[in-house]
């Protein structure tokens, strides 16, 4: 495991269940360093999470999704719920931290005692999110909160796992992003349950909800059509109605048992993600595999081997030792 710091559920365990913020604090950077004994109190809390909601907040870079954030974690806490925000970040070259730091940009909600603000960086993780964002909601609701906001790095067509990681999805576009038509090339179209069009007090917002509206008249019924919110982040306008779908929406789910089958998805993918990692710890344990790999990515260089002979001789060389 990588992470200086030994963290086991004996260290804090008890303070985290008795609702200490520093516990969370100190158990989300241990689940994000990937600290020696991390998994040991993923598996001591892991009972204790499922009654969260997670709401996802994606769309491109620009389209004031931190703004909404905010936003909607005052209007929850307000309403006496207790909120945990995960605002993902670029990495930084640098340092390997949150390039934006969006608790910073949220810092007048850091005295809310029922908002949890923890900022990550992606290092290096695709579609948006860090490698370690699901563990770190799942910490946060074995903690006893109750939504989750994930907010994503920003980075346009990558941005799409975060459909895996919640239970809702509201996309957020603006309109100098482009058209309807755009939107969907980015695939945001595909996952959004909710989409809203901030800054709709700019010229072509208007035109841009009649079209994201007509697309969305075209794609196949399965029960829920995405409803289209006009929002105005920077004054709180359209705050309520994102709020309201968001809450249809849950409905929705609940009804239709659509709940159950999104967190069933997410705990096959899950698991699924955890048998690759497994695997390629593994795979690189075995002695002859770093040999063999440099080997391997000669004889390909060199064009004496196409990358996928090399991939099954390396695959079967590495089975035979473990």
């Amino acid at each position: 495991m990588k992470g200086a710091g030994v963290v086991t559920a004996t260290d804090f365990l008890e303070r985290f269940l008795a609702g200490d913020r520093l516990a969370l604090a100190r158990a989300i950077s241990a689940v994000e360093d990937e600290a020696d004994g991390y998994r040991d109190f993923l598996r001591e809390i892991y009972g204790r999470a499922g009654k969260a909601y997670l709401v996802g907040i994606t769309g491109p870079p620009g389209a004031g999704k931190s703004t909404l954030v905010s936003h909607l974690a005052e209007r929850y806490a307000a309403a006496g719920r207790d909120v945990g925000v995960v605002a993902v970040d670029p990495t930084s070259p640098f340092t390997g931290g949150a390039l934006l730091g969006d608790r910073i940009r949220m810092n007048e909600l850091a005295g809310n005692e029922r908002i949890f603000i923890r900022s990550m960086a992606t290092r290096g993780g695709p579609g948006g999110l860090a490698k370690a964002t699901g563990e770190v909601a799942l910490t946060m609701d074995a903690f006893g909160l109750d939504l989750v906001l994930i907010e994503t790095v920003g980075v346009g067509q990558s941005e799409l796992d975060v459909a895996n990681s919640a239970d809702t999805t509201v996309v957020v576009v603006v309109p100098e992003s482009g058209d309807a038509v755009q939107a969907m090339k980015a695939g945001l179209m595909e996952i959004a349950d909710v989409l809203v069009v901030n800054k709709a007090d700019r010229e072509g917002a208007e035109q841009m909800a009649r079209e994201l509206r007509v697309t969305l008249e075209l794609k196949p019924e399965d029960g829920w059509r995405p409803p289209v919110v006009m929002s105005v982040a920077t004054e709180g306008r359209g705050v309520d109605e994102i709020l309201e779908a968001v809450a249809v929406h849950r409905s929705h789910l609940e009804k239709s048992n659509g709940l159950t089958t999104r967190r069933r998805a997410r705990v096959r993918r899950q698991l699924e993600e955890l048998l690759e990692y497994e695997f390629k710890c593994v795979c690189a344990a075995a002695p002859a595999y770093e040999n063999l790999l440099e080997l391997l990515t000669a004889e390909v260089q060199q064009g004496l081997l196409t990358p996928y002979e090399a991939s099954a001789r390396l695959f079967k060389e590495v089975s035979r030792e473990i």
